[in-house]
């Protein structure tokens, strides 16, 4: 398979990466077509494999972080972890690999533009990680973050002028709302669905006087989908006209 020369990795139980590529849809179409057991105990789909891969992302990010970084402030690198591991920064990563290329859908996630949808993408690389992980170990699948996911980003960083992006955009809302001597804003849950293990949280913000705004994010768990309301917010502030406040 192509992408294996893209990972940098000949798997020796191909079956893994398959999984790691198999969305739940694909899974649930073959058992009911009675070509399988795919999807009894999430076996035939990579549910848990992200489960997984997102735990070795973050160990992988972390330790290279410690080593690299030695005297960084613990902000600052939950910071720069943050971003790393964000969906945005690993969305690009999925795109560079081509890995909507590669992935296994249901027809009607097919229909639906699957292949091109940012959660199913990174979904498929924490899965993809995991399968790593798995097949090669530890060392295989460090090398591949850290080589893959984590060093070109940071090569595109300023850091030796402590010019870290910002991820925290619940803060940085915070911050930019008091030096506008305004209230606070406000969030609430709007909706959460689908099934315990693979919930969608949708978030709504609401920016009070002076600088009035709402806006709506959703997210894989409430945090994360606050977090995005909150940079769209900063976004609306920062076309704002100088002069308002």
């Amino acid at each position: 398979m192509e992408l294996e020369e893209s990972l940098g990795h000949r798997f020796h139980r191909r079956e893994l990466l398959e999984q790691a590529l198999t969305h739940s849809s694909q899974a649930r179409e073959v058992e009911a077509l009675g070509a399988g057991s795919a999807s009894s105990s999430s076996g035939g789909h990579n549910e848990m494999l992200e489960f997984l891969g997102d735990a070795v992302l973050g160990l992988a990010t972390s330790e290279t972080l410690f080593h690299r970084f030695p005297t960084f402030q613990e902000g600052h690198l939950s910071k720069l972890r943050a971003h790393l591991v964000g969906q945005r920064h690993l969305l690009r990563v999925a795109e560079q690999l081509q890995i909507g290329h590669y992935m296994r859908l249901g027809r009607g996630e097919e229909k639906s533009g699957g292949r091109n949808k940012a959660s199913l993408l990174v979904d498929a690389l924490e899965a993809i990680l995991a399968a790593l992980y798995l097949d090669g170990g530890w060392a295989v699948a460090r090398d591949f973050i850290v080589r893959v996911i984590v060093a070109p980003e940071l090569a595109h960083m300023k850091l030796e002028t402590s010019a870290i992006p910002v991820m925290d955009f619940k803060s940085a809302l915070q911050e930019a709302l008091q030096a506008r001597g305004g209230p606070q804003p406000v969030y609430t849950l709007v909706k959460e669905e689908g099934p315990e293990h693979k919930k969608i949280f949708t978030v709504e913000v609401k920016l009070p006087e002076p600088a009035v705004g709402q806006f709506v994010a959703q997210g894989a768990t409430k945090k994360r989908a606050e977090q995005e309301a909150a940079r769209q917010a900063l976004e609306h502030l920062a076309a704002l006209p100088t002069g308002t406040k």
